[in-house]
């Protein structure tokens, strides 16, 4: 009861929440950038759409995990780069502006990739246990009800009151990304034992799916002549996935499909983090 309170409830509440100081950060320009410049962004949400859930289908394969999990692994990569990565691009000196255009647009279309990859998951790996009717209509409604809407709301209120957000946006972040935190750690806690039980198995495709999916959309951004600080954006926003978001969706098909985001979720920070301290005075040397 404690478990399903917290993925049912408590982390959507706080996925919304986060959303909502997300929107504070965006503009309606900020999504023009994909018509004004779109090379940056396209190449990110190519490699979000395209090559996460595509590297996830693979290491699904290489590792030969049980259809369940691998369903959950192809679920995490489909899903939208978390806020998380717009925090380490700054501290990486990447292109802030571009994190979080990636991130803003990648929730937008989450509500179509993340039902059409889990689809395609369950077919592909024959799990059996998920493929009798998994209400996907439910599905793009939750994605869209703690993505989207929030989103528009923290951009309304921007338009509406953009000096009350000035005053407030950097505090509200703050206290929203300490809830999520919270809360994001209660439902990894919820699931504890079953996390530790499949730790051995499921942590080298999560370290594989981490570290590849970073390494590749550094070198696919690199490839297409975009600088460093663009690239780091790209290569943060692949590596630190909206395991809340997963959670999220997973808990409302299967509460299995849930251990490989928090898995995952043990690992990016670190693997991330690394990068980020990696990048920063290669892109603050590139900055001068």
């Amino acid at each position: 009861m404690a478990a399903d309170l917290i993925t049912l409830v408590l982390l959507p509440l706080a996925l919304g929440c986060i959303m909502v100081t997300l929107g504070f950060g965006l503009t309606v320009a900020d999504f023009r950038r994909v018509l004004v410049a779109p090379k940056g962004v396209l190449i990110g949400l190519a490699n979000l759409v395209l090559l996460a859930p595509a590297l996830a289908f693979a290491v699904a394969e290489l590792f030969d995990l049980e259809p369940v999990f691998a369903v959950g692994l192809v679920l995490l990569g489909a899903s939208p780069g978390g806020t998380l990565a717009n925090l380490l691009t700054h501290l990486a000196r990447g292109e802030t502006a571009l994190s979080i255009t990636m991130t803003g647009l990648s929730s937008v279309l989450a509500v179509i990739t993340v039902p059409v990859y889990l689809t395609l998951a369950i077919d592909h790996f024959g799990a059996t246990g998920l493929d009798s009717d998994p209400q996907m209509l439910t599905i793009v409604a939750r994605v869209f009800a703690v993505t989207v809407i929030p989103l528009a709301i923290g951009m309304e209120v921007r338009r509406r009151a953009p000096g009350w957000v000035a005053a407030h946006e950097a505090r509200s972040k703050q206290v929203a990304f300490a809830v999520f935190l919270l809360v994001v750690a209660g439902a990894v806690a919820s699931e504890f034992s079953e996390t530790v039980r499949h730790l051995g198995e499921l942590a080298g495709a999560a370290i594989t799916l981490n570290v590849t999916a970073m390494a590749m959309s550094f070198g696919v951004a690199r490839g297409a002549r975009l600088g460093d600080r663009a690239a780091t954006a790209i290569a943060l926003e692949l590596g630190v996935h909206n395991a809340a978001l997963a959670i999220a969706v997973g808990s409302s098909v299967d509460t299995l499909l849930t251990i490989p985001a928090a898995v995952y979720s043990s690992f990016m920070f670190i693997t991330a983090g690394l990068f980020a301290r990696l990048m920063h005075g290669r892109n603050a040397a590139a900055a001068t």
